[in-house]
């Protein structure tokens, strides 16, 4: 039996190339095999911190009986979630039509013509209450697709004809006024757990768009900022390193998952950095420069960028246990393997980390943070940006994926570049940033599309969907460079953007208003698209002028604020960033333009008229 995944860029693939299960990876060529075999397919699909992934791994996929049925019957494709989110996007859609319970590792079966007939989560290899075993559902499937094949293929079909339809047309739709976003947050409000803070009963999860919401506005704020300290003070936390795990499996926020995900740990920071914004509370600096840390000696690689995930298992005195390196002590961790990382890096979301290492390298003056944004948003460009410009979404090494980059990609990483062009008064990140939102907005439209187009083995299967709008755990594409354009018009880089970003949230909102916590990123700019805007652009004599009264007040405002030298301030303007244009200095003191809905007040040198 060939190997074929000893070599894939996933880590999670490459834990599966010992199984006994002929795996293969996504592409063409599985199909073409299922096609000649006459066999049905099973797209398996999970990431590599994922816990009942490495369960059902060790019980079923390492089951030679299991793998000799398997390969028998099947042809099997094991998928990186992380890698391929487009491929995960679309069966996830196409597994709601035979269970509620989604989640991974999702298993669907598909015909050789890649339309799914039937999905499901988890199976143990004995059955249990809610869980059919792993065997049963191969052996029905198998009956399935031999002994009542045309029905199989006429659902499938019908699942595939509508799954194509496109998105209704948003034209004459409108965004929800502020009347309803308060409706909105006040159905969140009826959601808060009153004693442990955050949303329902369990399991919990961080839900931090929702969150930023609701830090985004006046009647939300408590709520955001109740959850944030009870969150930070819970078991959700480890206090040593400093980074939160990915769900808690009660209400009180114990028995946690152990996995730690970048996604969540960029999102955290930026939301706890802006909580000490708005409170000056040393809980919300605490956690902040946690997180930093957390960022910087754990997921950051030796090669530049972040690792995508921590495994939630490690060996611990021999023994291969989930959390059990958690419950040790800072000294007693260094006489123990630290759980392993995913090092694939994703370009996506890197973009999240250096927006969030940008901003609170700002806010708290942490030379560190910026330093590490800044090298990362480097390595990236380098090493993640191809000579057309177009972007790699994974990595590992100096290997790139073959995966096509996603909407999630470019909005993530302008959005990341922007931030860290405003903290550092560098207009070429802002420069690069709307080369890359340009890049998504073909001609002079104002729909957002992937500049490289959908998965091609979707697109030729006809599976593939317009966008992706779930961001229940981090914005989903469209809401990413749908931000990343209202924030280029907010820097003056014209119109266009801000109506681009308003038809991607006509596309969104229908889906958003129902549901906030699923639509969280969405909903927030929506709110932002709502709002009167404020600007503020502080211009110094030189980068270490040294303390500034004025300085420290203006980062400590919300919206869009950006401290630049009279010549970084040059470059913005003349790189067509408006917002910049004609700014000096004022008797040779910091000088600052504060800006409502684009009217600015005369220029001040005082920091008590920033009010």
């Amino acid at each position: 039996m060939t190997n074929r995944l000893a070599d894939a860029i996933s880590p999670y693939l490459r834990s599966h190339a010992e199984n006994p299960v002929d795996w293969q990876p996504w592409g063409e060529a599985a199909f073409a095999e299922a096609r000649d075999r006459d066999v049905p397919v099973l797209v398996s699909i999970g990431y590599a911190t994922c816990h009942w992934c490495h369960v059902m791994a060790r019980e079923s996929f390492s089951d030679p009986a299991v793998a000799g049925y398997l390969n028998e019957h099947f042809v099997s494709i094991k998928v990186d979630r992380e890698e391929h989110p487009d491929v995960d996007a679309s069966y996830l859609a196409a597994a709601g039509a035979f269970t509620q319970n989604l989640g991974w590792p999702l298993n669907v079966f598909v015909t050789p013509a890649g339309r799914p007939f039937y999905a499901g989560t988890y199976s143990p290899p004995t059955a249990m209450p809610g869980h059919p075993a792993f065997r049963e559902v191969l052996t029905a499937v198998t009956d399935a697709w031999t002994s009542r094949r045309d029905a199989v293929e006429s659902s499938a079909a019908g699942l595939a004809e509508a799954l194509a339809q496109p998105a209704p047309d948003p034209a004459e739709g409108r965004l929800p006024d502020q009347a309803q976003l308060a409706e909105i947050v006040a159905r969140l409000a009826t959601a808060e757990d009153p004693v442990h803070g955050g949303f329902g009963d369990a399991p919990k999860f961080p839900a931090s768009p929702a969150l930023a919401l609701l830090l985004d506005r006046a009647d939300g704020r408590d709520l955001a900022l109740r959850t944030l300290k009870r969150m930070g003070a819970s078991p959700l936390r480890d206090p040593v390193e400093g980074g939160f795990f990915r769900y808690a499996v009660n209400r009180d926020w114990s028995d946690p998952h152990y996995e730690r995900m970048l996604y969540d740990n960029a999102q955290l920071l930026e939301l706890y950095t802006r909580a000490w914004l708005l409170t000056g509370e040393d809980w919300a600096r605490i956690v902040a420069e946690g997180l930093v840390r957390f960022l910087d000696q754990v997921l950051a690689l030796p090669g530049g960028g972040f690792a995508s995930a921590q495994d939630s298992e490690s060996t611990v005195d021999g023994a291969r246990v989930e959390g059990g390196y958690y419950a040790l002590d800072e000294d007693a961790r260094r006489a123990q393997v630290p759980p392993a990382l995913d090092a694939k890096v994703l370009t996506g979301w890197n973009g999240l980390a250096i927006g969030a290492l940008a901003g609170a390298g700002a806010v708290f003056a942490d030379d560190t943070a910026l330093a590490l944004a800044r090298r990362t948003a480097d390595v990236l460009l380098e090493r993640h940006r191809r000579d057309s410009g177009a972007l790699v979404r994974a990595s590992i090494g100096d290997r790139r994926s073959s995966a096509v980059a996603t909407l999630e990609d470019y909005g993530m990483f302008a959005g990341g570049l922007l931030d860290l062009a405003t903290a550092t008064g560098e207009a070429r990140y802002a420069v690069i940033a709307r080369e890359l939102v340009d890049a998504a907005l073909p001609g002079s439209g104002t729909t957002f599309a992937a500049p490289d187009g959908a998965d091609p083995v979707l697109t030729g299967q006809r599976l593939a969907l317009a966008s992706d709008p779930s961001e229940g755990a981090y914005p989903s594409g469209l809401s990413a460079i749908a931000a990343a354009a209202w924030r280029l018009h907010l820097l003056g880089g014209g119109s266009r953007y801000r109506e681009a970003a308003t038809a991607g949230m006509l596309r969104l909102v229908g889906a958003g208003s129902p549901n906030p916590l699923a639509f969280g990123a969405a909903l927030r700019l929506v709110n932002a698209l709502t709002s009167p805007v404020e600007q503020l652009v502080v211009v110094t004599p030189r980068p270490s002028a040294g303390p500034s009264d004025l300085v420290d007040a203006a980062r400590r405002r919300p919206g869009l604020v950006a401290v630049v030298t009279e010549e970084q301030g040059a470059a913005f303007a003349a790189a067509g960033f408006e917002l910049f244009a004609e700014r000096g200095i004022r008797a040779g003191r910091p000088t600052a333009y504060l800006c409502h809905d684009f009217v600015c007040r005369l220029p001040t040198t005082d920091a008590a008229d920033l009010g």
